[in-house]
């Protein structure tokens, strides 16, 4: 944080002091210096202690990517922004500036988008830790849907019950995943969970693995060709 910049102990109990005995003082400060609002809110905080009832910022509006990725662009845009670094050690690390991922996150939004994803709308994200990851939660974001990530690893039946607890409309997954030297089928997973999953409409695939998956006619489709015949902007 700009504003309250803490390097020991000291600090820090100076900080959580006041943040104690001023907390709208405290956290306006540091919400006012340190994001991009669109509109700006009535109250800090309004609470009722008795009934358990607290509401911060109540009436602002903000969209968390235009802060991790737009305010950016101008003056860090070709700085990097996440470095992915492959399970192979073999495979080059890729360094995604702030504008690629600007375009990346716009592409992804207008994929969903025009795969009738809207705001409300709960997306299931399954897939293993590579870029489409990030981009995928930032998409979301974006456009107001709500992601649910489901740690690539878990079981069809753990996945059928997070779907189905949130009600999601979509799955973005991948064909495969690494883990050391295995690979692990989530395209197979996510197929086995989705037979209890009534709620979920389309399945976008990413391309990691490169192996042969089996692919659902009017649900399942490949995201890369989707994402080339998108629109950046938004």
């Amino acid at each position: 944080m700009s504003y309250y910049k803490i390097d020991n102990f000291e600090q820090y109990f100076k900080h959580y002091n006041k943040s104690i005995r001023e907390p709208r003082k405290f956290w306006g400060k540091i919400a006012e210096e340190n994001f991009t609002w669109y509109q700006q809110w009535d109250k800090v905080v309004d609470f009722n202690m008795e009934n358990a009832d607290i509401k911060w910022f109540t009436e602002a509006k903000v969209n968390i990517v235009k802060n991790c990725i737009d305010r950016h662009l101008a003056k860090r845009g070709e700085k990097t922004a996440i470095i992915f670094e492959p399970n192979d050690p073999n495979e080059p690390a890729l360094h995604i500036t702030y504008n690629e991922l600007y375009e990346r996150v716009g592409k992804m939004a207008n994929v969903l988008r025009e795969q009738g994803i809207k705001k409300g709308d709960r997306v299931c994200i399954y897939l293993p830790m590579i870029p489409e990851l990030a981009v995928s939660v930032l998409a979301c974001a974006r456009i107001g849907a709500i992601h649910s990530v489901v740690f690539a690893g878990f079981s069809a039946s753990a996945v059928a019950s997070r779907i189905n607890d949130s009600e999601c409309k979509m799955v973005i997954t991948s064909d495969g995943g690494y883990r050391g030297n295995k690979t692990i089928d989530l395209k197979g997973i996510i197929d086995d969970a989705l037979i209890h999953c009534p709620t979920v409409t389309s399945v976008l695939v990413a391309k990691r693995t490169n192996t042969n998956v089996h692919m659902k006619e009017g649900r399942d489709q490949w995201l890369q060709p989707l994402l080339d015949l998108s629109l950046i902007h938004i």
